[in-house]
């Protein structure tokens, strides 16, 4: 008889259910190519948007009242004159401390506990598993019952928090139809900043979340005519779920670094309107 198969042997590459062969995988293709360029793509937005919330510097226009959606809501005395367009209730911050540091977390949060994005880290940089019909190499698997894990079922409240958010930026974008002599204008940052916000909105309401709140507790469709529309809607955005979180992450980027272009003066705005 066999030796009893221990903690390790029951689960993972060790697994009796796995072929005995000993090689990681018989795929012959690139299969950790996608895996890569998940890990490539998502460093690159978080060594950038990092960088940006903490440098304090060319986040605002005062020119057009453009402002990066990295520093928004900028509320503290340490932002530049026109940027707190909801006031300054708190004092000035230490440089260790973002300034849109009531806004950041939960959009962090947001991102980190979306359906889409744990299968990308979880694919690519825990490898678990990397690709199809490759094995993981962890022994152990406790899914999102523990610590830090546990912590993807508060994906709903950060989801009502994003709301609120995506609410503040579609402010930022309305009242930066400022012409330079203070009425009515606008120009390509105006275009990009409508742009950015409308497909925030997209992405934010084809989130699993937004589609359970609309419909995902209904027993009869039919007595509730409204809500099923609107589930069937927010349905058809999240078979799209994965494209809106790549290209959001584009265009936040393109938002903040044409802005940051503006308001350091090395590029001027193209004016269409004042």
């Amino acid at each position: 008889m066999s030796a009893p198969a221990t903690e390790r042997d029951a689960v993972g590459v060790f697994s009796p259910g796995r072929a005995r062969i000993l090689a990681r995988t018989l795929r012959r293709d690139r299969w950790w190519l996608a895996p890569l360029l998940t890990v490539a793509g998502l460093a690159a937005f978080v060594i950038y948007a990092t960088i940006r919330s903490f440098v304090r510097t060319a986040y605002y226009s005062a020119e057009y009242h453009y402002l990066s959606p990295f520093y928004s809501p900028c509320l503290s005395e340490s932002c530049v004159p026109g940027a707190s367009h909801f006031g300054t209730p708190f004092p000035e911050l230490p440089m260790w401390i973002p300034l849109a540091f009531l806004s950041l977390p939960f959009l962090l949060g947001f991102r980190l506990t979306c359906y889409y994005y744990r299968k990308a880290y979880y694919r690519s940089v825990w490898l678990s598993p990397p690709a199809c019909a490759v094995a993981e190499p962890h022994s152990r698997y406790t899914g999102e019952t523990r610590l830090p894990l546990i912590i993807q079922n508060s994906h709903r409240y950060f989801f009502y928090a994003a709301v609120i958010i995506s609410v503040i930026n579609t402010y930022d974008a309305v009242i930066a139809f400022h012409g330079a002599d203070g009425g009515f204008g606008f120009g390509l940052g105006n275009l990009i900043l409508v742009g950015n916000v409308l497909l925030l909105w997209t992405y934010t309401i084809s989130c699993h979340s937004c589609r359970h709140v609309t419909g995902g507790r209904l027993k009869h469709f039919s007595k509730h005519p409204v809500r099923y529309r609107i589930w069937t809607q927010v349905s058809k955005l999240n078979t799209r779920h994965m494209q809106f979180a790549w290209i959001t992450l584009g265009t936040l980027v393109l938002t903040d670094f044409y802005i940051m272009l503006v308001a350091s003066d090395t590029i001027s705005d193209l004016r269409f309107v004042g």
